[in-house]
């Protein structure tokens, strides 16, 4: 449905979601399964998905990788294997640590962190910003003045976000722009259409050959040639 490279990114990232499920015995993205118990539980409480589509994140970070940053991320994550501990887990919880990793994507992969983060970090602080506006108490009548509550908003966001949204929180942001998909560039549609006549071509001679070696088997069969010789009318040997 989004496409034959998106549909591969998501099918890498889930990898990586279950390997760190197997090393860690919990799944990737708790805290948002949490917060959305807890919400339930307040009366009159508003749950919203704040983050940007998925689509429209691995489009976006996939039109900014060139072609061999893709081949390169797509050979990282097919081979992940690296042990990771719940110390390593905490660890990510200190700001410099974090802070350190986050550097060391940004120096392998500028593009897909400008996509994947910072992009992601503008559409969080636009959101939650819209979730933190004033509400406006209902009035009687026109002529009497109009009177604000503050709302009261719980952001439950991951930590390599939080820095960005900081930043960004006093900024006049819009998300126009980051929530378009590029049009594919020349060298993706040469290599789709590779892969396409790739795949369709291996599928074709495995047909060719299996139906090929199935007629062979048949024939060869006694009953089959006993058939043949009573139809055609030649005498058996």
């Amino acid at each position: 449905q989004n496409g034959v490279m998106s549909g591969l990114m998501q099918m890498l990232l889930l990898k990586v979601s279950a390997h760190i499920t197997e090393q860690l015995g919990m799944a990737p993205g708790g805290e948002f399964r949490e917060a959305f118990k807890e919400a339930s539980k307040v009366p009159f409480c508003k749950f919203h998905l704040g983050d940007r589509p998925i689509p429209v994140t691995f489009k976006r970070a996939i039109a900014a990788l060139s072609f061999w940053q893709k081949v390169k991320l797509a050979w990282g994550l097919c081979f992940l294997s690296d042990p990771i501990s719940k110390d390593d887990v905490e660890k990510c919880k200190q700001k410099d640590l974090l802070e350190q990793m986050m550097a060391e994507m940004i120096g392998e992969f500028p593009d897909l962190h400008r996509t994947i983060v910072s992009e992601r970090d503008i559409y969080l602080t636009y959101m939650l910003k819209q979730a933190a506006k004033q509400i406006e108490l209902p009035r009687a009548s026109e002529n009497e003045p109009r009177k604000y509550i503050p709302a009261v908003v719980v952001g439950v966001v991951g930590m390599g976000h939080v820095p960005g949204i900081e930043k960004n929180w006093n900024s006049d942001l819009k998300i126009q722009e980051i929530m378009s998909v590029p049009p594919p560039s020349a060298s993706s549609k040469i290599f789709k259409f590779v892969l396409k006549a790739t795949v369709f071509g291996l599928l074709g001679y495995s047909c060719y050959r299996i139906g090929h070696r199935t007629v062979q088997f048949v024939l060869s069969m006694p009953a089959t040639q006993s058939y043949l010789q009573r139809l055609t009318g030649v005498p058996q040997q």
